[in-house]
């Protein structure tokens, strides 16, 4: 995939909107060929696929893009979940100033949504239901493909916030009553700073969006600007990659998951989010008594964890995934997010452990310090 950025960096570095040219055609391929690796990964076609910067410009399109075509036909009314990522969260606030109502469905304590609520959530003026695909700080998958089925004969437009689950689980996301597909490149290791939006079609047509920028016209009119060819063309055999090893990815993250489990047992820490459910390369967990920042402060030169999402983490403000779920204060303020890819090497565990057991002298029984 290096190989493929660097090609169209390079080399092959024509604009895809100049096709008069040799230079601009070969991008134009490149683009096209792309557009088709990333579409096959869910089932769509190449005309199915936006590119765009990344799943929070993905949402932000594929939510705030369906406003004016709700306002216009009087359905204001969308169906969401509490645990979403903030790029989902915020946009949906900014539709609710703008008078739509917004009704949050509540998980379960394994941090999963039940379908039925959902369905039982949705009227007839419902416009969109947005539920994530897997949860970014517990791993947890949702039951889209279930939730699709559900909606079936609800004319709802359904939208899936895939970043963490596209290309790692990929049979629920083919569903073909999923509307709107958002990813991130740099969950699939392309380059930061591309995505897409899958606007599925629905008896013929795509969902109504309508532009958030103007000028330029590109992408059927819903991204304009000179499109990003290496990285776009990065997601593309990025995308191939995933859907090609697919087997290979869960067997190595699985392994070091179990690894990683069995090394901290003796520390004896709570695990947050159903682990039947949760895919093999994230782990939400808290060690009894001790801050997250404790932790990550004392274990930082062993491995890179976090405290959270990214994009939230330094706010330092307790999770609102966890908080959903049930999970109390003082144990969400020391949940920790390891999350690997089959590319990741084992840290020392056992040094690890060392380092966290000598920190159980540092705090105060029932307290986290």
């Amino acid at each position: 995939m290096r190989e493929v950025v660097l090609r169209y960096l390079d080399v092959d570095f024509g604009n895809a909107g100049s096709t008069t040219h040799r230079y601009g055609t070969d991008a134009r391929r490149a683009v096209e060929r792309a557009r088709t690796q990333v579409g096959a990964v869910v089932d769509a076609t190449r005309g199915e696929v936006v590119f765009t910067s990344g799943a929070t410009e993905s949402n932000n399109l594929a939510i705030l893009g369906l406003a004016e075509y709700g306002q216009s036909t009087g359905r204001t009314h969308i169906v969401s979940t509490a645990i979403e990522h903030r790029a989902v969260m915020e946009p949906l606030e900014v539709l609710a100033e703008r008078g739509f109502s917004v009704t949050f469905v509540q998980p379960t304590a394994g941090g999963y949504v039940e379908p039925e609520a959902i369905a039982r959530a949705v009227s007839d003026r419902t416009l969109l239901v947005s539920a994530m695909h897997v949860n970014n700080e517990t791993g947890v998958l949702q039951p889209v493909a279930e939730i699709a089925d559900l909606l079936a004969d609800h004319s709802a437009y359904f939208h899936v916030d895939a970043a963490q689950g596209f290309g790692k689980h990929l049979p629920d996301l083919k569903h073909k009553r999923i509307d709107l597909i958002s990813i991130s490149g740099h969950k699939l290791y392309a380059p930061k700073g591309v995505g897409a939006l899958i606007r599925r079609k629905r008896h013929g047509e795509r969902p109504p969006l309508s532009p958030l920028t103007f000028g330029g016209g590109q992408e059927t009119g819903l991204r304009p600007g000179t499109l990003a060819v290496p990285l776009i063309a990065g997601l593309g055999a990025a995308s191939e990659l995933a859907a090609s090893e697919s087997d290979q990815w869960t067997t190595r993250c699985t392994a070091f998951g179990d690894h990683l489990l069995k090394a901290l047992a003796p520390l004896k820490p709570t695990l947050h989010g159903d682990p039947n459910r949760r895919l093999p390369h994230i782990v939400n967990l808290s060690f009894p008594g001790l801050s997250n920042e404790l932790v990550i402060d004392a274990t930082n030169h062993l491995a890179a964890i976090s405290d959270g999402a990214a994009c939230t983490a330094s706010s330092k403000v307790c999770s609102h995934v966890l908080a959903a779920m049930g999970i109390g204060a003082d144990e969400a303020a020391g949940a920790l997010r390891f999350s690997w890819c089959h590319m990741t090497d084992e840290p020392d565990w056992p040094a690890f452990v060392e380092v966290v057991r000598q920190l159980r002298p540092t705090f105060t029984p029932g307290r986290v310090t």
